[in-house]
């Protein structure tokens, strides 16, 4: 990896990009307010969990077809792809979510990168935020496995910041929490690069499906979704 693309990774991954992601905690918030998640390691066995079976990985694998497809020239293969993630979730919660941040992302290359907006017009709208960061980082031209590390990780560490603030964790607990779940992303990381399209693109996400659900009528809450 050159230094560029490095740095087109980090600013990719990094908590700063404005998507909105940090208002967002995926279920959790109401897994916090019932007592399921109450600790590190609870919120380390969800995140373990998620990787292993969970709707991660098939957002992680259109992530991984986006790049495929840009770099391939194939943007037919673009709006096909968009429409199955959408069709892929679970409640209309991580749709929102889903829509809102791609669309952030993707109005925030096209603003970055012009050349980006006949891709983005082939897309369409709304953009799954899987496929923008497909995108991303295939117009920057940034290492495929590096990439889909670079997601994952970014992800886990938005639900550890949730967990920080939630139940609560301290910055040191969170710190180490990512720490230990380095092996966990770089295992899903491979073996979401090896998932077929026919056969073994599903996912088990019934947990997060009934929390994403409940999170909708928690009384009082702090994030979005």
């Amino acid at each position: 990896m050159t230094n560029d693309h490095l740095l087109h990774l980090l600013q990719l991954a990094s908590p700063t990009l404005p998507v909105g992601a940090y208002s967002y905690s995926e279920g959790l918030e109401i897994l916090v307010e019932k007592g399921i998640i109450d600790n590190s390691q609870r919120l380390k066995a969800w995140i373990d969990q998620e990787l292993r079976y969970g709707a991660i990985r098939l957002e992680a694998a259109m992530m991984v077809r986006a790049y495929q497809s840009l770099q391939a020239d194939d943007l037919e293969a673009l709006p096909y792809w968009n429409a199955w993630a959408s069709a892929a979730k679970e409640t209309s919660e991580l749709r929102s979510q889903s829509w809102q941040m791609g669309n952030s992302l993707i109005r925030l290359l096209v603003e970055l990168e012009p050349e980006l907006q006949s891709v983005a017009g082939v897309v369409g709208t709304p953009c799954n935020y899987a496929i923008a960061f497909g995108i991303a980082a295939a117009y920057w031209q940034i290492n495929l496995m590096d990439a889909l590390l670079g997601y994952l990780h970014s992800w886990a560490s938005n639900l550890i910041n949730t967990g920080v603030k939630l139940i609560p964790l301290g910055q040191t607990a969170g710190q180490q929490l990512l720490l230990e779940l380095a092996p966990q992303l770089s295992g899903a990381s491979q073996d979401i690069l090896a998932l077929e399209d026919d056969e073994q693109l599903h996912s088990c996400t019934w947990g997060l499906a009934l929390s994403s659900m409940a999170h909708e009528t928690q009384y009082t809450r702090l994030f979005r979704s």
